[in-house]
């Protein structure tokens, strides 16, 4: 007798469910199986504000589109949530939860169950309420850090994936050339090396914690004509491949970087969306770059109502499906109808969807979303009653005590000390006199791309959900025994000059002022910073200086603080301050930084990631100009910073010497050794950041004096020494020639061991041998230091 045994059967999954199948196998099914509208509905996004009770996302209404019916629009599924926590106060719990049951209803709705990717902005932190403010970009740059900013993105990397998103549009890597540009405080510096490390470490945080980093804005967002938003850029081809390109190489090859943003100008009449030969052949033909391109927001449509070089929107659709762009964004406008009668008019071929569809669904199937077993339950959820909002509200935390405390770590290290007459740190002060208008103001610690800039000002009647100490406020708690008197003297921008006779009268009262100055973050004309937020000169806005030069003639000694998105001219105040303390809107740590700067509880390491300007109108004007761009005879401007990339003080001294350089000749395809010892001097522990910059005294093209090739931070007790040692690859000296190859010439070259672009420690001569030298994307990078 035979027994029954019930023997369980699988239901057969589809091929493009199967984990156990290639995912180009299963992408491929996958296409096979769509129509062309459920292709198509794969290329883009919606814009959408989660709901602050937990229910599902309703589409946000921007004044640049037209509503959107979601009924209408997800049965044939969708491609990308746009900002979901990033368009309204949302408490972080109710954001996930309306997250989680939007994602629920798309895959439900479409044939195939696919979810949707969500996105959000991150460049200072996630653009979410409540979240943690880190410091901007600028603040990145100016402590010649990477390693505190892999840390800081993968912090910010770990928040966004617990609630459910999968992409971060950061980091912004565009390298400044007029420091006029409103987005200034968004980008690293105006070095392409410190660019391109800071900007990878990045990166690597944020791919560390599973979330797709998106590199912007690519390319020659930031060489726009006058400094002004989205004006065509005017860049020859070897500036946009020596100084804009190479921290867009490094980020991809070494960061591993999965998407790209377009940026929204044109390079010589060519839109960056309708570039095929930057999108196609440079990004994936030569780099192999294998991710999605996305629009930068209505990117697409701009090829039509701002470049005119697409006649309707079904022109610009196309245009974008050709040069290289994958997936329209922020919202279905061009992607949607009009691409679909493109396709069936013949106007467009089906191919060019398929061709984005499948990088699409490559990536969604490398997140995960098309195994059988995704669940639209975030991490933050486990256990969680999920059918009682209520319960939730204010179980997530995106601003816990570990990302404050990453947060002050690294404001501390990007305060510059610009200048310091042996007045700070500041003694047991009884009597300071706390003047402007960056006083008393909270926010003023934030960039144009923190949520409460960005969209809270929008929302006055919620509370700003993080903790944002006035700079009067962490003086009192750094100087409890100090009277501390506050004056506003003028506002940031409204020209105001009633308060400065009153101004004034505090400061002669005291024993020493600390005048805060600076921008005001906003979008397009609403700040003094930000996006849309360009300059005339760089003149501190308002009646600032005007203030600031009463101060000065006070005759008590004036500390000038920065609280800004980018650096000014200071007219006398370069000279006639007691102290110059420069900070690149520092976060929520960022008060408390400055005030352990003025105290001397912590001493200053950082180093300027953009030069100081002396005047107001010397732009456009980097650090990496050729001969003719220096100070001349034949030009009455100069444009001579009042202080040069990479310059920072500190509390204490360093002696640098012993340089020596194991061969002075190596082949182009060789590389240099030097090393060289550096002792603190002084009587306090500091921080030395030894910075090596390359001169070409002659080549075959024109070069910039110098540039920086390498760097590294030393921190070094009293008395204490540490000998360098530098390995320089003959790769770090290429540049583009005249028929656009990149190679390395034989010929003299200079290495500088520098302090900053301006204060060169020690030099060495060495010489290239051998044939000219071609190379490509795969050089070396880096010149590397090693610490004994």
């Amino acid at each position: 007798m035979t027994a029954n045994v019930a023997v369980e059967t699988t239901p057969e999954i589809p091929l493009w469910n199967d984990p156990s199948h290639p995912v180009s196998a299963r992408v491929d099914a996958l296409i096979g199986a769509m129509t062309l509208q459920e292709k198509i509905a794969q290329l883009y996004g919606v814009w959408v504000g989660a709901s602050a009770n937990g229910g599902e996302v309703a589409p946000h209404q921007h004044d640049m589109e037209e509503a959107v019916d979601l009924d209408a629009l997800l049965p044939s599924g969708l491609g990308q949530l746009t900002r979901p926590f990033g368009t309204a106060p949302v408490d972080p719990a109710l954001g996930a939860l309306s997250l989680l049951r939007t994602q629920t209803r798309i895959t439900s709705a479409n044939r195939f169950g696919i979810p949707a990717v969500a996105h959000e902005e991150c460049l200072a932190g996630f653009a979410a309420w409540g979240a943690t403010a880190y410091p901007v970009p600028l603040s990145w740059g100016a402590t010649f850090d990477p390693d505190v900013i892999r840390r800081m993105a993968a912090a910010i990397g770990r928040d966004m994936r617990a609630v459910g998103v999968h992409q971060g549009l950061a980091p912004v890597l565009d390298v400044v050339r007029d420091l006029r540009w409103g987005r200034v405080e968004e980008t690293i510096g105006e070095d392409p090396y410190l660019v391109g490390t800071i900007g990878t470490a990045y990166v690597q945080g944020l791919e560390s914690a599973g979330i797709v980093a998106t590199l912007k804005h690519f390319v020659g967002y930031s060489a726009s004509r006058a400094g002004r938003n989205l004006a065509p850029t005017s860049v020859g081809p070897r500036e946009r491949a020596d100084v804009l390109l190479p921290p867009f190489e490094m980020a991809i090859r070494e960061g591993g970087a999965r998407s790209v943003m377009h940026a929204y100008t044109d390079i010589d009449g060519i839109p960056s969306a309708a570039d095929e030969k930057l999108l196609t052949g440079l990004l994936r033909d030569t780099w192999g770059f294998d991710g999605t391109v996305v629009a930068d927001y209505f990117g697409i449509a701009f090829l039509k109502t701002l470049h005119g070089i697409a006649g309707d929107f079904a022109d610009a659709a196309g245009a974008a499906l050709t040069a290289g762009v994958d997936i329209e964004l922020p919202t279905v406008k061009t992607f949607g109808a009009p691409l679909a009668d493109a396709v069936t008019e013949g106007r467009v071929p089906e191919s060019l969807i398929d061709r984005a569809l499948r990088r699409v669904l490559t990536q969604k199937a490398d997140l995960g979303l098309l195994d059988p077993d995704w669940s639209p339950v975030p991490p933050a959820f486990a256990g969680a009653d999920l059918d009682d909002p209520d319960t939730l509200r204010g179980t997530i935390d995106l601003d816990s005590p570990a990302n404050r405390e990453l947060a002050r770590e690294i404001a501390e290290k990007a305060v510059v000390l610009l200048a310091n007459d042996g007045t700070l740190p500041l003694t047991a002060p009884r009597r300071i006199a706390l003047v402007g208008p960056n006083a008393a103001e909270g926010t003023a610690v934030l960039g144009c791309y923190s949520f409460p800039q960005h969209v809270g000002v929008q929302h006055p009647e919620i509370p700003v959900g993080i903790e944002l100490p006035s700079l009067g406020e962490s003086l009192a708690a750094e100087f409890p025994d100090a009277e501390i008197t506050v004056a506003r003297g003028t506002g940031v921008d409204d020209g105001d000059l009633s308060g400065i006779a009153e101004a004034v009268d505090t400061a002669r009262d005291a024993d020493i002022v600390v005048v805060a100055l600076g921008d005001r973050a906003g979008l397009f004309g609403r700040g003094t910073s930000g996006e849309g937020c360009d300059a005339e000169s760089l003149a501190l806005p308002g009646a600032q200086q005007q203030l600031l030069d009463a101060l000065l003639d006070s005759g008590t000694p004036v500390v000038t603080v920065l609280l800004a998105g980018r650096p000014y001219a200071l007219g006398r105040a370069v000279e006639d301050s007691a102290a110059i303390v420069q900070s690149f809107f520092p976060g929520v740590g960022g008060t408390r930084a400055i005030a352990g700067v003025l105290s001397g509880r912590t001493t200053p390491s950082g180093r300027l990631p953009v030069s100081v300007p002396r005047g107001p109108g010397s732009q456009p004007a980097t650090y990496l100009g050729a001969r003719l761009a220096q100070a001349s005879e034949v030009s009455n401007i100069d444009p001579t910073p009042a202080f040069g990339f990479g310059h920072g003080l500190t509390y204490t001294t360093f002696a640098w010497n012993a340089l020596t350089v194991d061969a002075e000749q190596a082949p182009t395809d060789g590389e240099f050794t030097a090393s060289l010892t550096v002792r603190n001097t002084g009587e306090r522990t500091g921080t030395e950041v030894v910075q090596l910059y390359l001169h070409d005294p002659v080549a075959s093209v024109v070069q910039p004096v110098q540039r920086l090739v390498g760097y590294t931070r030393l921190e070094l007790a009293p008395g204490e020494s540490r000998r360098v040692r530098v390995t320089v690859p003959a790769d770090v000296a290429s540049f583009t020639g005249r028929d656009g190859r990149r190679i390395v010439e034989p010929g003299e070259l200079e290495l500088r061991l520098a302090a900053s672009s301006t204060d060169t420690r020690l030099t060495t001569r060495v010489t290239l041998t051998g044939p000219v030298r071609e190379l490509d994307h795969t050089r070396r990078f880096h010149a590397e230091f090693t610490v004994e």
